[in-house]
This record gives C-alpha cells, structure tokens and sequence, in this order.
C-alpha cells in the first residue's frame, strides 16, 4: 500500500468519524429538549381542567334532558294500553245515540267517558285530529289501504279515520290508521 493510499484511508475514516460525532450530537439535542416551564405545566393544567369541567357540564345537562323526557314519557306503555278502552267507549257511545230508549245509559257512559279522557288528558295525552280531504302525511299517518278516490281533488288525501292516533306530550303513541284515495 502506496502512502497515497493511507492518505486516501486516513481521510475516509476520519470523514466516517466527523459523520458519526455529527449524528450523536443531533441524538443528544433529541434526548436533551427543554423542561417545560411552571408557566406551561400551569396552562396545561388549566386546559385540562376546562375541558373535564365543559364535560361534566354536558354531562350534567343530557341526563337532566333525559330524566325530563323520561318523566314525560314514563306512562306511554300504561296510555298505550288505555287507548283500546277509549275506543270501545266511543263505540259504545255511538251505538246508544242510535237508541233513544237507553238515554239514561248514553248519559251515564258518556259521564263515565269523560271523566276518563279527561283524566287521560290532565296525564298529557291528545287526539292527532284527523279528517276526511286532510291531505295524507305519511309522517302522522299510517295508510291501512287505498280506494279509488270518489274524486279527483280526493287523490291523495284522508277518506276514512278507521282509528285515531293519539300523542303524548308530542311524542305520537299511537299513529291514525287512515283510507287514502288513489
């Protein structure tokens, strides 16, 4: 080997010694990062503790919203089950209008229903008034079957109520089964 040569080498490991001492001191400047200061800890304490504050505040407000809605709700399966009742009472009244004989029973069923609805009523409960020529809403209505219309300004709209829909609060309960026209 040439004294050339060694030269050649000499400068070769030194540049791969330069290289190596260059990336230890850009992995020292990695590991050594800068210690946050009290002011920055601090601020970053306070984020933290805005953010689980604004949590538990939402927190707060959903489940009071839930708790409100499940009062007013929390008789929906007893109503629900009272409403075949309100039916078999109107029924019933409009059988003994028919009769003129039963007028002292037509005004003691009719007190009787009263009072009920009424009751029913003071609970939160509602008729959804539905008519013949409303125009058909499939959001309120529930369709039960289509006839040709007696009309043409009948298409599309209510012929027959066949069951009244009732709400609670305003929340729907029970949807009006309705004839449409076609």
């Amino acid at each position: 080997m040439s004294k050339k040569d060694k030269i050649e080498e000499e400068q070769i490991i030194n540049e791969q010694e330069n290289v190596q001492v260059e990336e230890n001191q850009e992995v020292e400047a990695e590991v050594v990062k800068e210690e946050p200061t009290t002011e920055e800890l601090l601020q970053t304490e306070k984020d933290k503790f805005l953010r689980l504050f604004a949590e538990f505040e939402n927190y707060k407000k959903r489940t009071s919203r839930e708790r409100i809605e499940l009062f007013k709700t929390a008789g929906q399966e007893v109503m629900t089950s009272l409403l075949p009742i309100i039916d078999d009472f109107e029924r019933a009244l409009s059988h003994i209008e028919d009769d003129k004989e039963a007028e002292e029973l037509r005004k003691g069923v009719l007190l009787i229903y009263q009072k009920f609805y009424n009751t029913l009523e003071q609970k939160g409960l509602s008729k959804l008034e539905t008519n013949a020529g409303d125009l058909f809403d499939a959001e309120i209505h529930e369709a039960i079957t289509q006839i040709p219309a007696p009309s043409e300004d009948m298409k599309g709209k209510v012929i027959d109520c066949v069951e009244k829909g009732y709400k609670l609060g305003d929340k729907i309960i029970r949807y009006p089964k309705v004839v449409i026209g076609q």
